[in-house]
């Protein structure tokens, strides 16, 4: 049995988010859910989680959290994203801020609270240049250089993704097998970790 930890989830409301909760209570460890919208708090209580309501953006704030959260792990689940998919391409500067400035926000915050290892999600396919490529890079960069490990997704797909219907181009997962996987690396060793079906 592995022993039982203190996950500091941001993004807990997401897709993956809720998917993660249940199953890390399931394992014995206490989830701080992280969301910055007051109707999601309920929602996340009753998967299992504390709920921290806390903008990523808020530096201050966000740090106050963590410390007072107090993690061994933050998993960092946060993307900026529509619910409808053809408009991904006007939240391009927003995912891209959430990735580069929130992923920081994060950072700084777990070296003012005893420095948890951090695990963050990226995408496993190549982006074309431009905002989120640069954003992807420098968020694996930066976890990368905390000791951390890069959560590398294929394409989400199954209930509550984008592909519910369809089954997109590799790279893919299915969003409860990316879930059972994320939870598994939970302890694994610095680096990227490609996770795809």
């Amino acid at each position: 049995m592995e022993e039982m930890m203190r996950v500091f989830l941001a993004g807990a409301s997401g897709v993956i988010g809720q998917r993660l909760i249940p199953r890390l209570v399931q394992m014995g460890h206490v989830v701080g859910g992280m969301t910055r919208s007051s109707d999601k708090t309920e929602l996340l209580a009753q998967l299992g989680a504390e709920p921290i309501l806390c903008d990523v953006f808020d530096r201050d704030a966000l740090i106050q959290a963590v410390r007072d959260f107090n993690p061994d792990v933050i998993l960092n689940e946060l993307t900026d994203l529509p619910d409808e998919v053809e408009r991904i391409g006007d939240h391009a500067e927003l995912n891209a801020r959430i990735r580069t400035e929130g992923n920081q926000n994060l950072i700084e915050a777990a070296r003012q609270s005893g420095s948890p290892k951090i695990l963050a999600q990226t995408v496993a396919w190549q982006l074309p240049d431009g905002p989120d490529a640069r954003a992807v890079a420098e968020l694996e960069r930066a976890v990368l250089a905390e000791g951390g490990v890069v959560l590398s997704y294929g394409q989400f797909y199954g209930p509550g993704t984008y592909n519910e219907q369809q089954i997109p181009a590799e790279p893919r997962v299915q969003i409860d097998r990316a879930a059972e996987r994320t939870v598994e690396l939970l302890g694994a060793a610095s680096g990227v970790v490609v996770i795809t079906d």
